[in-house]
């Protein structure tokens, strides 16, 4: 099985850092279906009740969606560091080829306001490789999300305030 590492984001934005992380990595079960339900239509967890190392989330995905779903579990979380990496362990998002992703993502304070990095490694299955195409549309996707979510914590900054 190889492992292949991509950055799948690196963005600059204006939000500030605790509450980036606050909406997209501790709440993100509560905020994004409330906030954003065109991404998701529900964040429920699975196993555990709050975010913390082990909980698992399942995370259901508009009809008109191209996926049905996908469970994440958090392997580590550094709430001080704006710092989490967990698991995708089942989910209709993954070409046939991959056997599980492993994500990091860091929120580092900058004079912007938070400097965003988010990495992905793709443990494939058998010899297979990652496909550049899935790879883009992995960081659309990324994309796409962390700009809505970043747009409506501008236009409320008193969320996660």
């Amino acid at each position: 099985m190889g492992v292949f590492t991509y950055t799948l984001a690196d963005i600059t934005s204006p939000v500030a850092a605790s509450r980036l992380f606050q909406a997209l990595a501790i709440d993100n079960h509560n905020f994004v279906p409330k906030a954003l339900p065109h991404l998701a239509k529900s964040v429920v967890f699975v196993e555990g009740d709050s975010t913390t190392v082990g909980c698992i989330k399942q995370i259901d995905f508009p009809d008109e969606a191209p996926f049905k779903y996908v469970k994440n579990r958090v392997d580590e979380i550094d709430s001080n560091n704006f710092y989490l990496k967990y698991t995708c362990i089942e989910g209709d998002v993954f070409p046939d080829t991959v056997e599980y992703a492993v994500y990091e993502d860091k929120y580092d304070v900058s004079e912007a306001g938070t400097r965003c990095k988010m990495l992905g490694h793709y443990h494939m299955k058998g010899d297979n490789v990652m496909k550049d195409e899935d790879v883009e549309k992995a960081k659309e996707g990324i994309q796409k999300m962390f700009m809505a979510v970043e747009e409506h914590l501008i236009a409320n900054p008193q969320v996660y305030a």
